[in-house]
C-alpha cells in the first residue's frame, strides 16, 4: 500500500514493490478528483463522537450489571446478549425509518445513535468490573459519595485499560463503517473516508496510484490510534484493572 501510492497505475499493474517517485502526483490527483478533507474531517467527527458516547453509555451500563444486586439483570442482560444473534443487515430498514422520521438523516447523530449502546461493549464493561475492588466501592458509599460520584471518581480511573481497549474497537469500527454511513448519510457532504475510497474504485478506469493514496490515507489514523494505546489495548482485553 505504502510503496503503491508512490507510484503510477502502470507501475502498479507490473508488480513494482520498490518507492517511486509519483507520490506528490498522486496525492495532487487525489486531492482534485475527491474532497479528501472533508471526508477526513466527517470520519474524525464521527468516530471521536461515537466512541465518547458509546464509552460512557457501555461502561455506565456495564457498572450497573455487575455493581447492583437485581433479581432481574441477569435476565435482562441475556435478552441483551441474544441482540448479538441478529445481523445488522436485518435492523437496517427499521433503523432508516426511525432515522428520517427523527429528522436525523446526515447528521452525526444519525450516524452514532445505532451504535451508542452496542452488546459486545457492555458485555466487556460488565466482565471487566468484575475486578474492581468491591471495599472501593464500600469505603466511598461510606465517605458519602452518590453513585454517580463513585462512577466517575473511582470507576472510570481504576478501569482505564479496559477504556483504552473500549476506546480502539470503538473508533475503529467507527472510522471503518462503510455500509450504515451509505445508507443514513444522502448528502455528499456528509461521506467518510471508506465511502471516499469506494468512489475511487468505481469508476470504469481506476488509478492505483492514487487509490492506494486514499488508502494510506484512510489507515493512518487507526494504526495510530492502535499503536498509541496498545498496551493498554492487551491490559483491557484481558481484564486488567488498574
Amino acid at each position: 500500500m505504502v510503496t503503491a501510492a508512490t507510484n503510477t497505475t502502470v507501475e502498479v499493474a507490473r508488480g513494482k514493490v520498490w518507492f517511486g517517485l509519483h507520490a506528490a502526483e498522486n496525492l495532487k490527483n487525489l486531492m482534485a478528483a475527491q474532497p479528501l478533507w472533508r471526508a477526513m474531517g466527517n470520519s474524525f467527527l464521527y468516530a471521536i463522537f461515537q466512541t465518547i458516547f458509546c464509552l460512557f453509555v457501555c461502561s455506565l451500563a456495564g457498572f450497573g450489571f455487575e455493581l447492583y444486586a437485581d433479581r432481574a439483570k441477569d435476565r435482562l442482560f441475556a435478552f441483551l446478549l441474544l441482540a448479538m444473534m441478529i445481523p445488522g443487515v436485518a435492523t437496517m430498514i427499521p433503523l432508516f425509518v426511525l432515522i428520517s422520521r427523527l429528522k436525523l438523516l446526515n447528521s452525526v447523530w444519525g450516524f452514532i445513535l445505532p451504535q451508542v449502546a452496542t452488546p459486545f461493549m457492555i458485555m466487556m464493561f460488565r466482565q471487566n468490573s468484575r475486578n474492581f475492588p468491591p471495599a472501593i466501592l464500600e469505603a466511598a458509599r461510606l465517605d458519602g459519595q452518590t453513585e454517580i460520584g463513585i462512577f466517575f471518581r473511582q470507576y472510570m480511573p481504576i478501569m482505564r485499560s479496559t477504556y483504552a481497549a473500549a476506546a480502539v474497537v470503538t473508533f475503529m469500527n467507527a472510522w471503518n463503517a462503510y455500509l450504515w454511513p451509505k445508507v443514513v448519510m444522502l448528502d455528499n457532504r456528509a461521506e467518510n473516508m471508506p465511502m471516499l475510497i469506494a468512489n475511487l474504485s468505481s469508476g470504469y478506469t481506476v488509478d492505483y496510484g492514487m487509490l492506494m493514496m486514499g488508502v494510506l490515507f484512510c489507515s493512518l489514523p487507526t494504526m495510530t490510534v492502535f499503536f498509541v494505546l496498545q498496551k493498554q489495548f492487551a491490559e483491557g482485553i484481558t481484564g486488567s484493572v488498574k
